[in-house]
């Protein structure tokens, strides 16, 4: 085994950053690339197998970059920074860090933007086209940077009105055992819908919103009738819609409006036989001028790295039971 050794060069004032507390993110490169470390002087001295200490470097100097720039380092971007350069990607986490990419910012002042290219590519979608799918598994980030989106194009006065919906499937006995009105009975189908809207817009400006209609969550069977313009559309749960059900909102849509379909084709409820809307329309329209589909992966998962490896581990065995009906 060839060893190698590299040097970068880190400010006093930016180690911190850069390491993170308790050198958490520094032995997290260490572990990645099986290479040690030392710093001394501002210098940060790697050593390795040839190869792995080029690519533990290459991490170091994406993470200096974020820390330069003034941000945190989470443990998103040294996960996706190590992720990207074990594929052989040219892209740097830090370049998600820009505010060119930024969309808005939380009631507690919190930067929403992008955190991984999928992602990017994703809300570039979204700023170019009327109708926008948006495919991928739990924690991709697909309905809050929808939100993030719509409430951002609604302050701006670039539409309207904001309407949020879902199916609620169980929306015959077992809906009916549920305590309470109509509206209490469907809040628990709308209520991810309810907690971005209270972190981006906050609890008091929604309300007074809601109020004056321009702001409306409700579930989907609400949208038949009704032609929709001048808003701003978000359906999520896409996966849990039958045929007619996404036939019946992709006509809705009217004039200055945009639509973003978000769902999760692995985490369907609907009755056995029963075809998903989300996976015929996806069929039908992929050839509309003005229509995205953009499927974001395990890769994009931005929640806690544990739920990136259920969500791999998922993928894998869905995988494998594909392959083995196949061979029968």
């Amino acid at each position: 085994m060839a060893v190698e050794k590299r040097e970068v060069t880190i400010d006093d004032r930016l180690i911190q950053v850069v390491f993170g507390q308790f050198d958490k993110n520094i032995r997290k490169i260490e572990k990645a690339f099986s290479i040690s470390y030392v710093y001394r002087g501002e210098k940060l001295m790697l050593e390795g197998e040839a190869g792995l200490v080029s690519k533990a470097e290459r991490v170091i100097r994406d993470l200096l970059v974020i820390a330069k720039n003034g941000n945190e380092i989470t443990d998103q971007n040294v996960d996706y920074s190590i992720s990207l350069v074990n594929e052989g990607s040219s892209d740097k986490a830090s370049d998600l860090e820009s505010d060119k990419d930024l969309i808005c910012h939380t009631l507690a002042g919190r930067p929403i933007r992008p955190k991984t290219f999928g992602q990017k590519n994703y809300v570039e979608a979204i700023d170019q086209n009327m109708i926008i799918f948006g495919c991928g598994p739990a924690g991709t980030g697909k309905t809050y940077l929808a939100m993030a989106k719509a409430i951002t194009a609604f302050k701006r006065g670039e539409v309207e009105r904001i309407i949020l919906t879902r199916p609620a499937i169980e929306a015959g006995e077992k809906l009916g055992f549920l305590p309470g009105d109509l509206q209490s009975k469907i809040d628990p189908y709308l209520r991810p819908l309810y907690d971005a809207l209270y972190e981006i817009m906050g609890a008091e400006t929604f309300q007074k919103n809601m109020e004056k209609g321009l702001i409306e969550v409700a579930p989907l069977a609400y949208m038949r009738g009704r032609t929709l313009d001048n808003a701003f559309i978000v359906l999520d749960e896409a996966q849990n819609t039958t045929e007619s059900q996404m036939k019946m909102f992709l006509t809705r849509i009217g004039f200055g409006t945009k639509a973003i379909i978000t769902g999760d084709q692995s985490q369907k409820d609907l009755a056995v036989g029963t075809r998903s809307g989300l996976d015929v329309a996806l069929r039908v329209v992929r050839n509309i001028e003005g229509i995205a589909i953009c499927n974001l992966t395990s890769k994009d998962v931005v929640r806690h790295p544990l739920v990136q490896k259920i969500v791999e581990a998922y993928e894998k065995y869905d995988n494998s039971k594909t392959k083995h009906k196949n061979s029968k």
